[in-house]
């Protein structure tokens, strides 16, 4: 007889005390009903994962651990932003879990297409991506910014799987190898095609918000897109590099007509000119710097070897 898989739906929560007490009973329903179906084992949790709400989110998930089994909780000893949360709750559940959903708390990801993991991972696969099958319940802006940034990931060599968020199915051996993942700067929906292992993908329609208000407004999310950029590609140094000899090449062509010019006896007073040159040229120094002054950032924060998380609080024993 197969032995069913215990799967651990890791869920990340930030001031969610309005939208937890209506999406989590449908967690809860959810798990119920794929113990009823033999799919998964009976010790199967739903983990959340508080990231230092300001709110009365820990409390909220406190009182649910009391009042049901299958609900558990750990708590972040601050915020630490979405990434980091999550990585928690993966890596609290690697040694306790066969598979593992992560999932955001808001109910905009269909917990239906579970259904669907599961039995992809019963069928063989180690990874399971939750894709969109459509955008149309974004606003035209961030439809618009949100296909740019993953053609833009895709042109930079990123290897990401593109309507894929942070809804996906890990296998426990996924979840070990992602561990051996040791970067500072995170952006998991670009690691987890790293690790490999057999993969599959799961459309869904996504909803509207239940409840709340989004935690990821437009300055978190520009911040995650240059997080995914220069955390999987450093082909915008490639760029600089390229950008750098073809100004190069077009100076030395400056150069040899200003001399010809000047022994023609046709230099004339060019002011403006003059200007525009050093002013375009002082442009692209500092956004050349910018790029790699980001890069150094990065590599600054990394060799700190800083935690990526620190857990202050469980509902449960370890």
């Amino acid at each position: 007889m197969v032995q069913k898989p215990v799967l651990y739906i890791v869920i990340p929560c930030y001031n969610e005390q309005e939208v937890l007490p209506i999406t989590a009973p449908m967690f809860l329903k959810k798990l119920t009903q794929l113990i009823g179906d033999g799919l998964i084992a009976e010790g199967s949790r739903i983990m959340f994962v508080n990231d230092g709400s300001s709110d009365g989110t820990w409390e909220l998930i406190r009182a649910l651990s009391e009042e049901n089994e299958h609900y558990i909780g750990i708590s972040q000893s601050r915020n630490r932003g979405h990434q980091n949360a999550l990585l928690a709750g993966l890596m609290e559940a690697k040694e306790l879990c066969d598979i593992s959903i992560s999932i955001d708390c808001d109910g905009q990801d269909d917990i239906n297409a579970m259904d669907k993991m599961v039995a992809a991972y019963l069928d063989g696969c180690d990874v399971v991506y939750g894709v969109r099958s459509s955008r149309e319940t974004d606003s035209f802006f961030k439809r618009t910014t949100a296909q740019c940034f993953y053609k833009l990931l895709s042109k930079m060599g990123a290897e990401v799987v593109y309507n894929h968020a942070d809804y996906r199915l890990l296998s426990a051996r996924v979840l070990s190898q992602l561990a051996n993942f040791k970067e500072v700067n995170l952006f998991l929906r670009g690691m987890v095609p790293l690790v490999g292992f057999k993969s599959t993908c799961v459309e869904y329609v996504r909803a509207e918000r239940l409840a709340g208000r989004s935690k990821y407004p437009l300055k978190k999310m520009l911040s995650l897109a240059a997080d995914g950029i220069t955390s999987l590609s450093v082909k915008p140094l490639r760029l600089i590099t390229s950008f750098g000899v073809f100004v190069a090449v077009l100076s030395f062509i400056g150069v040899i007509w200003a001399i010809v010019s000047a022994l023609c006896g046709e230099t004339v007073a060019g002011w403006a000119s003059t200007t525009c040159i050093v002013c375009f040229v002082g442009g692209v120094q500092l956004i050349c710097l910018g790029i790699i002054g980001e890069y150094i950032g990065k590599i600054y924060l990394e060799t700190k070897g800083r935690p990526r998380y620190i857990i202050s609080d469980r509902t449960y024993d370890e």
